[in-house]
């Protein structure tokens, strides 16, 4: 039997005294994060809007232009109609998000951490995920009136399924090694969800969570042209009925604005609570 032995690769000198470079491995890691990246996109767009409407390839009346979008919505703030609508659909969207994920974490934990739990909450949550929301409009009409609370409500489940169906998943994956590892160990069971449920949670939970946020914004848009005397959704209604498109656009902008700083705020957080996470994104 015959050995080889492999001399190890060092970068030696050259005929003329200057060293080999050594090769460098390929990484398959996305790479560094650019700065700013969330917006790149969004204003590329916004670039390629401009450009065509100075061209004119774009009709001002079906697709007016961003600076006027942007007078109108100036307008539209100095004569305090946009700021109250704005504070209107910031108050229900609230309103119905708080309700939402504070249903949507107390039914995921008690259906995650409990059998009996599962048996009663998880197949009327899959029932009611089944159901269209937005048709349960008419029956939370007679239910509630045509007011503010059953716009709340619709909010609220839209917010609460996503993250009671990502919350609830990501505590049945839990790796079962570790609920024997603290039954070893001795762990309360106080301690056992602080240590053990809670870190391997916090991902599935966050994923709802951005699920749940966008949610509210696109049900709010919705609820706010039925029977409603401010906010976005009805702005824009009443700019369908004179064919002002500008303002239906400063409508959309708006959420789309407010739908990307939620979005990123919920990010912000997420990388901050899962710091200890070494994952692609960071």
């Amino acid at each position: 039997m015959t050995t080889t032995a492999t001399t190890p690769v060092v970068s030696t000198p050259t005929s003329q005294g200057r060293p080999v470079p050594r090769t460098r491995r390929r990484t398959l890691a996305p790479g560094r994060r650019l700065p700013a990246s969330r917006l790149i996109g969004p204003g590329l767009v916004l670039a390629l809007w401009a450009a065509a409407s100075a061209a004119g390839q774009l009709d001002p009346a079906a697709i007016p232009a961003p600076w006027t979008v942007l007078r109108t919505a100036s307008q539209l703030w100095s004569d305090g109609t946009l700021s109250t609508d704005v504070l209107t659909s910031l108050e229900r969207a609230g309103y119905g998000f708080a309700l939402g994920l504070t249903a949507g974490v107390v039914l995921a934990l008690v259906a995650g951490l409990s059998r009996v739990g599962e048996a009663l909450i998880d197949g009327t949550v899959q029932l009611n995920r089944a159901i269209p929301t937005l048709g349960l409009i008419p029956l939370f009409i007679l239910w509630l009136g045509i007011g503010e609370t059953f716009k709340i409500a619709i909010i609220a489940i839209v917010v609460y399924i996503p993250i009671y169906l990502n919350l609830h998943a990501a505590l049945s994956g839990i790796d079962h090694r570790f609920v024997e590892l603290a039954e070893v160990q001795g762990l309360s069971r106080v301690r056992f969800v602080r240590q053990i449920v809670i870190p391997g949670a916090l991902p599935g939970f966050f994923v709802g969570l951005r699920l749940g946020v966008t949610g509210s914004w696109l049900s709010l848009v919705v609820l706010e042209q039925i029977n409603a005397t401010s906010g976005l959704g009805y702005l824009m209604f009443q700019a369908q009925n004179y064919g002002r498109t500008d303002t239906i656009l400063v409508g959309l902008l708006i959420y789309g604005i407010f739908g990307l700083v939620s979005d990123s705020a919920v990010r912000l957080v997420e990388r901050r609570v899962l710091s200890w996470r070494r994952t692609l994104s960071n």
